[in-house]
């Protein structure tokens, strides 16, 4: 009997925690993990009480034409990575595992490549994250340490999206 990896077994989860999202570009998931206990979880949404997206029945972000990655500030949604760190203590997150899926909300395909945008990385650093794993297919995953977002700081380059 095959065994599905740890990282895909994750990674499934964080795909189930993507179906709540109730942005209509992109559904995030994202679920933090520490000695194999999955700390939190979190999704990209409207903050509480707040209208969401799919319930209004338009992006802002859409409307304006914004790229994806930039002006952030104009979308009604917190990040599922932010969700996730929100709803954990500081104290569990250092040295943890953040895990990532991206789907898209027309067709539920994963959507390759992605990965955190740059308010969201700096996010992942103040909380203590070791280790983002970002879900490209089924089987297949990107693993980025974030001791290298520290180093290559992409906010000095100029270059907005991920």
């Amino acid at each position: 009997m095959d065994r599905v990896s740890k990282e895909n077994y994750y990674l499934d989860i964080a795909e189930t925690v993507s179906e709540r999202s109730t942005c209509l570009r992109r559904r995030f998931g994202a679920i933090i993990v520490k000695n194999d206990t999955i700390i939190s979880t979190g999704y990209n949404g409207a903050p509480r009480g707040r209208a969401n997206c799919n319930e209004i029945g338009n992006c802002i972000r859409t409307k304006l034409g914004i790229q994806r990655g930039e002006r952030y500030e104009m979308c009604r949604s917190v990040h599922a990575e932010a969700n996730a760190i929100i709803a954990a203590s500081r104290e569990n997150m250092i040295g943890s595992v953040l895990y990532m899926c991206c789907t898209d909300p027309f067709d539920d395909s994963i959507v390759p490549g992605t990965c955190s945008c740059m308010m969201c990385k700096r996010m992942v650093i103040n909380a203590g994250i070791k280790t983002v794993v970002v879900r490209d297919t089924k089987t297949e995953f990107s693993v980025y340490e974030v001791a290298d977002w520290i180093d290559n700081d992409d906010s000095l380059s100029g270059k907005f999206g991920y």
